[in-house]
This record gives structure tokens, sequence and C-alpha cells, in this order.
């Protein structure tokens, strides 16, 4: 346990101090960048056989290749807290959680977030819908943000100095930000979606 918070932590400083040195997206991209329409972000309350009941975030989107080529989509996406908390969606998501949110969607064209991977050919009838998972280890939240990744080819190295002062290069994705105030306690918000406070592009 103390291994995992201590782990989130260091992520968490890392990714500070770059977002304070990241650069704005293009105005205008210059890159590869796809169409992608999100839905609510919504609790869910799941009880798998033999398991007590857990609450999972889940969040469904629409992506549309509008560029002239087909390209590999393999999106990611992580969702973090405001306690610092950052968890990539799906690890710690049984398969048998993924099985029930799809059906309460009832939608054949949502796919998980493996079977969407893949390459997407132009045009809008060929979008892809899909839905990511994540569990909820803390009830007790004020605000969610989410990290979608692959969605834009636009890319850029950056300088920073790591703990030890010493200097060190990355590599910031044009990525998705999705921020949401909770109400406090996540648990009263199963069935209900949580309100979306701001989206923008980013570099990450």
């Amino acid at each position: 346990m103390f291994a995992r918070y201590a782990t989130t932590a260091i992520v968490v400083t890392l990714g500070a101090s770059l977002a304070a040195m990241a650069p704005e997206p293009d105005p205008i991209p210059r890159r590869w960048q796809l169409a992608v329409e999100t839905g609510p972000l919504r609790v869910a309350s799941i009880q798998i056989p033999g398991e007590i009941t857990r609450a999972y975030y889940f969040l469904t989107y629409k992506v549309t290749n509008t560029t002239d080529q087909d390209l590999l989509f393999t999106p990611s996406f992580e969702l973090g807290t405001d306690e610092g908390e950052v968890l990539r969606s799906g690890r710690g998501v049984p398969t048998q959680v993924t099985r029930d949110i799809l059906e309460r969607l009832n939608s054949p064209f949502i796919q998980d977030q493996t079977s969407i991977v893949g390459v997407l050919p132009q045009g809008e009838a060929n979008a892809k819908e899909g839905v990511v998972i994540w569990p909820i280890n803390d009830l007790h939240v004020n605000e969610v943000t989410i990290y979608g990744a692959g969605f834009s080819g636009e890319t850029r190295a950056v300088e920073y100095k790591n703990a030890k002062g010493e200097n060190e290069k990355a590599l910031l994705r044009k990525t998705l930000m999705l921020r949401y105030q909770t109400p406090g306690e996540i648990r009263d918000m199963a069935g209900r979606s949580i309100e979306l406070a701001d989206k923008q592009w980013i570099m990450r």
C-alpha cells in the first residue's frame, strides 16, 4: 500500500513539474488530429459473485478519423484525483465489470478499451465508439481529471530538472483533458452523471 502511494506521489510530482513548463498546443493543428466526442462521466456500483460491491467510473467516447489517411488508433486514458491518485484505465477492473457496464450501455457499437485498438479508417461511417473504466478507490474526492491521449500526432520535447537537479528530457503529447467537479460522496452518484467543469487540449 505504501509503495503504491509513494510511486503515485513521484508521478504526481514529476507531472506537476512538467505541467508548469509545458507549452501550449498549436492553435491550428499541424499534425494529424482525430475528432473526439465524449459522453458523461458516470459511476456504477457492481457486485461480482463472492466479492463486495465496488464502485467504478466509466466514460464513453466516439472517435472519427477526419484526416486524409487511415491511422492506427491506440488510445490511452488516465484518471487523476485531487488527492493525488493516478490510475490508468482498465487497471484493477475485472473482466466481469467490463461486461456488466457494456450490458448497461446496451449498444452494439461500443467497444472495450482493448477491442477498439486498431486501424481507424477515414470518414464518419467508420467512426468508433468506446468505453474506459477505472475502479474508485477513494469515495471522498472533490475533483477528477481524465487525460486522453492517442487522438493527435502533435508532440513537443522539453527539458526539465529532476529531483536531483539534473537536466532530463521528456516528450509531451497533445492530450485531451476533462476536469470534473465531484459532489464529495461518490457512492451517492451511482447511475448519475458527474458535471464536466472544463475541457481543453494540453501538452502532457
